[in-house]
């Protein structure tokens, strides 16, 4: 049996205008209990409560202050989670919410207790949606995106492989939106010998970018975890991912060899 941890951006399960993109997230619901029925594992991590808590407030950009954060998180969390819970029961899976700060994760008795949580959950067949709490969570205490998130949780879980999926189809040698030229990388087997310029998102809810998901292909690399980085415009890609026959790039853990 193997176990996959699959992460989706704000831009892959919510509208520019933050809210919940229905018919994405039915079908990502729908491929990972398919996945599940082919008796894989899956741990989904996702973003995107800011950015639904956001819209549900009425409010056209997100909030500044921590405190504002923090009201929309705590709105949108809830409100995605209910999303996900009733796609998944339509398509006869259980799910349960973990949120996690890096001060639980990083403590050796939280840390723990949060693996014994997930191995509870995939013990009884249900998916853990994972998120950072972002509700309560400080600056002193977050990891600030989940593409790291979600990496952490894949060494916590024992993945077989870490996916993350985008608004971009993979690593380009170049910035694809300014040079036409770029081209697609898709298999990185040292990620310490890449000698590209990563960039930061342009998103207005989302957090990561090109730097948070190399990051997170290093933390799970180093840990034996292979990482693959797609496009979440289709959920149907994870099937291609699971056949080997994705675009993307795929970050070969390990870095004992040089990139193509």
């Amino acid at each position: 049996m193997e176990r996959i941890v699959i992460k989706v951006g704000t831009s892959t399960v919510c509208h520019k205008n933050g809210a919940p993109d229905l018919r994405r997230i039915d079908a990502l619901c729908r491929v990972i209990a398919d996945l599940k029925n082919e008796n894989y594992e899956i741990v989904l991590v996702t973003s995107g409560a800011i950015g639904v808590g956001t819209n549900k407030m009425g409010l056209r950009k997100r909030p500044k202050s921590m405190a504002g954060r923090q009201a929309a998180a705590a709105i949108g969390q809830c409100e995605l989670m209910s999303i996900y819970d009733r796609f998944l029961l339509s398509y006869g899976c259980l799910s349960g919410q973990i949120l996690l700060t890096k001060d639980i994760t990083e403590d050796a008795k939280g840390r723990k207790n949060v693996i014994a949580t997930f191995e509870a959950l995939l013990k009884r067949h249900a998916i853990p949606i994972v998120n950072e709490n972002d509700s309560v969570a400080t600056e002193e205490i977050v990891y600030g995106d989940n593409d790291t998130l979600s990496a952490v949780v894949a060494c916590f879980v024992k993945a077989d492989l870490l996916i993350i999926l985008s608004d971009i189809d993979g690593l380009y040698d170049k910035d694809p939106s300014a040079d036409p030229n770029a081209q697609l990388i898709s298999l990185v087997k040292d990620i310490s010998k890449l000698n590209i310029t990563a960039t930061e998102s342009k998103s207005e809810h989302g957090t990561g970018g090109m730097i948070t998901k190399l990051h997170a292909a290093e933390i799970a690399g180093a840990n034996g975890i292979n990482t693959f980085l797609a496009s979440g415009k289709n959920p149907a890609i994870l099937y291609s991912i699971m056949d080997n026959s994705a675009k993307g790039t795929l970050f070969l853990a390990g870095g004992n060899h040089e990139n193509d």
